[in-house]
């Protein structure tokens, strides 16, 4: 992490940045096929609007992912130059990484507060299901937007490693498509 960023002035606007999942599911409850495919889901067609993607993205300005979706995002032509973007990752930072990508390895509870903190837009927490669940565990998610596609894949990266928990959701939307797929929005209490 660059010293710039974590030496950033508190953030002055009293409205607390919230982290956000926005992620699409199978039916059955996954986010890629266990090999990460996701053919299942690029596959079909986009409406305009994409599902309210773009309206989201002009809502956020900070992108948060594990280095395994990060690595997938890579391979399916992703530039990460849009904004701020963050990888958590175990390993040491590629050498042939963008040069706007940060790699973080610290404990997530600590490293959210101080990123809440600074002055910015909401933060997309990308995915996968491993980091997913691990901010859940540090109660480091604000809401959730699933958009769940008319498809059964039958095994897969669930969207939330399992582990013991329990997490109670109030919703706030749900929005059907055309192409009958479902958009849940749900916020997290904060006394969950």
């Amino acid at each position: 992490m660059t010293s710039a960023r974590r030496n950033a002035p508190p953030n002055p606007n009293p409205v607390r940045r919230k982290v956000i999942v926005h992620i699409a599911t199978s039916a059955d409850g996954y986010i890629a096929r266990p090999d990460g495919d996701l053919e299942w889901l690029t596959s079909r067609p986009a409406p305009k609007g994409f599902y309210g993607i773009e309206a989201f993205m002009k809502s956020i300005d900070t992108h948060l992912l594990g280095r395994k979706t990060y690595e997938a995002g890579l391979r399916l032509g992703a530039k990460f130059d849009s904004g701020r973007t963050i990888v958590f990752s175990r390993k040491a930072p590629p050498a042939d990484a963008p040069s706007g990508v940060e790699f973080v390895n610290g404990p997530i509870g600590p490293f959210v507060t101080r990123l809440r903190e600074q002055p910015g837009k909401d933060i997309w927490l990308m995915g996968g299901g491993d980091i997913i669940a691990s901010f859940l565990d540090e109660q480091a998610i604000d809401e959730f937007v699933i958009s769940v596609a008319p498809v059964f894949i039958g095994d897969g990266i669930p969207l939330i490693a399992r582990r013991h928990r329990h997490v109670r959701l109030d919703l706030q939307s749900v929005e059907r498509f055309e192409d009958g797929l479902v958009q849940l929005h749900y916020r997290i209490p904060a006394d969950s």
